[in-house]
């Protein structure tokens, strides 16, 4: 409509005006005359010649109650929902029968409520409470989405099979389907909902919803105004969420979500307080549109001015001095002030030692530190630490919560909180990640509840835990020798030995001890067969961490030709070891040394291992040590420190006692005694960059030697890298290196390599943290090589590949991972080689 069309509509309004007054008039005049008239006479017939004059209320009995017009509800129910009951006395008209409609319609279940009176006799009065039903919900349909947005709106919308049908229900459900989609960033969304007569059940109705998504809305321009001193390039970075669009942005869309904006623009005030701007403010902001499907954000700030600490002052500290208090702060005269990394250092800094801990570590569990300002001069600020040491606490009672199936004695072991120990921040974050290294309980779980009683200056303990899945079966396929290995195991990480002949112990096995148990088959059929039994008891005697372990096991591997025939080829290796672990507590307790005795014997059968060596019986005796450093948090994706180790493995040297001429002994008279020593370098370290963000890196060394030049160096532990590391099994006691990208053993010649380097990083993603189902995806490069001899040693040329993947971790069966790898480099003699592959993993890290 335009100015001149309101002008000319106005003036006709005008013109009318009298006319419309005297008829507004006579209108309001015969309304009143019609009520006073109503009211004067207004009677109804009840049972034939009684009349009810309801300007004159009367009192009646309640004789009887009826109710018409209900076929599904139970009418007994209805009358004593209205409140009214026979025997009653009620004025009628008057509240009581008020009351009761407005009682009913409040059940939300009617369309409509009506009581009338089908009879009075003297002074008792027969009602009828007439209603009528709203239709039932039969079912119902979403149309104009996906299949997977109808999945997640039916688990929050919840409509069920004969539920009632009302305004407020429809109402309600738009409502969620519709902030389905705009937290999806779709703000215009409309949902249309047609209400269809179900014809097959009467007072049924079918509900279908019409969704109409429209286009998603997104940000067109992200604009700051008021902004002199921070450039919009780092106040757009500190809106995690509400981004502008970029053709170039991929992981991060430009949608508009309320919620998230709200959040965002808090965190442009906090990073202006970070830069010392305390009084920044936003002043206002608006969204409006820009174009089609999109919008504009503008926000309108006020800076204020750019504050800097000064004087720092401590006050009732008496444990400490000022100048180691303020050593741990970190701050100096002249730094910007920045509230954030003031209370970090105060009370919880990540990345180092802040005062709260140095009071809390030291069993003031009691202290409590107040920054006060006490002067502001221009831009800068006098601060004054006023503490509250409080006395010393000691731990009373350590109780654990929550473990159903792990013995008290297993978690008790672990804590670094004793009984009568002062208490101890670092010793309860400890104290959890020896509860999470377990692999037993949900790490995202574990919590802990300290109790203090600062009357006598104690303090109780509570750790709870929750009992996950941590038994496994290994169910995988790998190929090795030309041929597919299956392999079938069953590990048991829960175990209890002492359990094993007591009644009702067995469900399934005796559990609740910490032993580890596993149980594995190879087999590709008649060509190779392999069984392994391991034990462990971590803490043996009970009384401190001493990990006993103990194993056997037995392979054959041959041409399928039955014994005894002369064309049978076989190697058969039988072997067993027993191992005593401690832990130490220098340089720190992270460390531990493992001890190990084995023993192997090797029968070849017509089988060539190495040139000339096709028959005998070798015997190999060595000690092993291992000392390890594991200061990682979560087993299953750490995302912190690092897990260093180093062995070395060592047989007699035999040739030394023999008097054998080696230069011209048979292979068989050579290697009836094997010697070596063998020396092993491996390391990983992890460092978060983000949330659920992790970059690992890590680097292995490997090198077999021998001790007499003559002899060589022997025929069994070589190592042959290449592939996914499931090359079936460990024959001979070759040790297998993946590098993904390659075929399998494809960097080794066919007698193995005496010596290998490998690097590589990952960058791992985690996408779900459940630990029914961790689930995180990866992008890896890597490099690596084997060398026969150590003159050939180069180990900056190297065979490199990259790749990507994703890992599952099940309890059940371990981690599952599958890894697809590009080669960068050509493989002498492997013409053939794709140059790229899956890999398939299970139970193991790459």
């Amino acid at each position: 409509m335009t100015i001149k069309d309101e002008k000319e509509d106005l003036e006709k309004s005008v013109s009318r005006s009298a006319h419309s007054r005297g008829q507004i008039l006579l209108f309001v005049l015969s309304v009143m005359m019609l009520f006073v008239s109503t009211t004067a006479s207004a009677q109804i017939s009840v049972g034939g010649n009684t009349k009810l004059d309801y300007a004159a209320p009367k009192q009646f009995e309640v004789g009887g109650i009826t109710v018409s017009g209900t076929k599904y509800l139970d009418k007994k129910v209805l009358v004593l929902l209205s409140g009214l009951s026979v025997g009653e006395k009620i004025q009628v008209p008057g509240e009581a029968t008020t009351e009761a409609i407005h009682k009913l319609w409040d059940q939300g279940l009617f369309s409509d409520v009506e009581i009338t009176a089908t009879k009075i006799v003297d002074d008792k009065i027969f009602l009828d409470i007439r209603l009528q039903e709203r239709p039932r919900l039969s079912k119902y349909a979403l149309k104009g989405v996906k299949k997977s947005d109808a999945n997640d709106i039916r688990e929050s919308i919840r409509l069920i099979k004969g539920k009632v049908v009302t305004e407020n229900l429809i109402v309600s459900t738009e409502n969620i389907i519709q902030n389905h989609f705009i937290d999806k960033g779709f703000l215009n969304v409309e949902v249309e909902t047609i209400e269809t007569p179900d014809t097959t059940l009467p007072n049924n109705v079918i509900l279908t919803f019409n969704v109409d998504r429209k286009k998603k809305i997104k940000i067109a321009k992200l604009i700051f105004r008021g902004n002199e001193e921070v450039k919009k390039g780092k106040l757009a970075g500190t809106m995690k969420e509400t981004k502008q669009r970029k053709w170039w942005r991929v992981w991060k869309t430009s949608k508009f979500l309320d919620f998230e904006y709200e959040n965002d623009k808090k965190a442009l005030i906090a990073k202006y307080n970070q830069m010392g701007y305390r009084d920044a403010r936003i002043i206002s902001d608006t969204i409006y549109a820009s174009k089609k499907n999109a919008i504009n954000v503008e926000i309108n700030l006020e800076e204020g001015r750019k504050y800097y600490f000064r004087n720092i002052t401590w006050s009732g500290n008496t444990k400490y001095s000022s100048e180691v208090l303020g050593k741990i702060l970190g701050i100096k005269k002249g730094d910007v002030y920045d509230q954030s990394r003031l209370d970090a250092n105060l009370f919880m800094n990540p990345n180092g030692r802040d005062v709260s801990s140095l009071y809390l570590d030291d069993g003031y569990l009691f202290f409590n530190v107040q920054p006060t300002e006490i002067l502001v001069v221009n831009d800068s600020i006098d601060l004054e630490m006023r503490v509250r040491e409080g006395k010393q606490a000691t731990i009373n009672r350590v109780t654990v919560i929550g473990n159903s199936k792990t013995n008290d004695h297993v978690i008790l072991r672990e804590l670094r909180t004793k009984p009568g120990q002062l208490f101890s921040r670092a010793d309860i974050i400890r104290s959890q990640r020896e509860l999470s290294q377990l692999g037993y309980f949900n790490a995202e779980t574990l919590g802990v509840d300290p109790k203090p009683n600062p009357v006598d200056g104690t303090v109780d303990i509570e750790y709870t835990v929750e009992e996950k899945p941590s038994d496994q079966i290994e169910l995988s396929g790998g190929w090795g020798a030309g041929r597919i290995v299956g392999t079938l195991g069953v590990t048991f990480n829960n175990f209890s030995l002492r359990n094993m002949f007591k009644k009702g112990a067995w469900r399934p096995l005796p559990a609740g001890d910490g032993q580890r148990l596993s149980l594995r088959a190879q087999s590709n059929g008649l060509f190779f067969q392999s069984y392994n039994f391991s034990f462990m008891e971590p803490w043996l005697g009970g009384n401190k961490p001493n990990a006993f372990s103990v194993s056997a096991y037995h392979s054959v591997q041959s041409n399928g030709v039955q014994r005894g025939e002369a064309r049978r080829e076989a190697i058969r290796i039988t072997g067993v070891s027993v191992g005593l672990g401690t832990r130490m507590k220098w340089p720190d307790d992270f460390f531990l040394m493992q001890h190990e005795l084995s023993y192997q014997n090797y029968i070849l059968e017509n089988y060539q291992l190495i040139s000339g060596f096709n028959n005998g019986n070798s015997h190999t005796f060595s000690y092993k040590l291992t000392i390890s450093r594991n200061s990682i948090g979560d087993p299953i994706f750490p995302t912190y420190g690092s897990i260093i180790s180093g062995s070395m493995e060592l047989t007699p040297p035999f040739s030394a006692f023999t008097g054998l001429d080696y230069t011209t002994a048979s292979a068989s008279e050579a290697y009836k005694l094997i010697e070596y020593h063998k020396w092993k370098f491996d390391a990983k370290w992890y460092i978060s960059l983000a949330k659920n963000l992790v970059i690992e890196t890590k680097m292995q060394f490997g090198f077999l030697g021998g001790y007499n030049k003559d002899l060589g160096i022997s025929p069994f532990e070589r190592f042959y890298v290449g592939g996914d590391g499931l090359s079936g099994f460990g024959l001979d006691g070759r040790e297998i290196v993946a590098l993904r990208g390659y075929d399998n053993n494809s960097l080794s010649s066919s007698f193995g390599g005496t010596i290998f380097t490998k690097y590589s990083a990952e960058f791992r993603y985690r996408i779900s943290p459940n630990p029914q189902a961790t689930v995180y995806v990866l992008a890896f490069a890597e490099a690596g090589d084997s060398w026969l001899t150590f003159s050939e040693f180069k180990p900056y040329d190297l065979k490199k590949s990259a790749g990507v993947g994703v890992r599952i971790f099940l309890p059940m069966f371990g981690l599952l991972g599958l890894d697809y790898g590009w080669r960068f480099d050509d493989v002498p003699g492997r013409p053939d080689m794709a140059p790229g592959q899956f890999h398939f993993s299970i139970g193991q890290q790459f």
